[in-house]
């Protein structure tokens, strides 16, 4: 008997790794996740822009980016506005970064879209590798014709229930974003 565990946790993380990107895409509305892509250069290093301040919503529109060196603040305004695929322009006050979430074009959540697919097609790519892999572990373990059979068909059965949730995950985020 062919044991799928290995394949079933190898596919959550490719999904949980999609599902983390799509909360990165940008849509209408201001979320402190849309930021999390951001590296700021601090202390002589780059490091995630969540290591080196808060980033808290202020309304729908607006998030507020509150370093925990105030010295800082130039690097990390510079760092979000270095960052052409959010396409923010941040201002501080000395303290606090605000970063204004402008309302987007309908080309500009078309292209959104497009970026999104992409990573629509990594994930898929993701999942179909976990079962290549599958597949050669099953033809390594010389199993009988029928027990073969049946590990293959649950691998493809395990890669389908996948590939369904990456697409479901997406036409849900893609709903979001041409949501205006």
């Amino acid at each position: 008997m062919f044991d799928t565990k290995e394949e079933k946790t190898a596919m959550d993380k490719v999904l949980e790794r999609f599902t983390n990107e799509m909360k990165k895409v940008r849509t209408g509305r201001a979320h402190p996740d849309m930021l999390s892509g951001v590296k700021v250069e601090a202390y002589g290093q780059f490091m995630p822009l969540n290591q080196v301040a808060n980033v808290t919503i202020s309304d729908a529109t607006m998030l507020l980016v509150t370093p925990f060196d105030p010295t800082n603040i130039g690097n990390i305004c510079s760092a979000i506005r270095a960052d052409s695929t959010l396409g923010l322009n941040p201002s501080d006050d000395g303290r606090v970064i605000r970063v204004p979430i402008p309302p987007l074009t309908e080309e500009r959540r078309k292209e959104i879209v497009k970026t999104a697919s992409e990573k629509v097609e990594e994930a898929k790519i993701g999942i179909r590798n976990v079962r290549e892999d599958a597949r050669k572990d099953i033809k390594e373990a010389k199993l009988p014709e029928d027990a073969t059979k049946r590990a293959e068909k649950e691998i493809d059965d395990l890669t389908k229930e996948y590939t369904d949730k990456i697409d479901t995950a997406f036409k849900e985020k893609e709903a979001e974003i041409m949501k205006i």
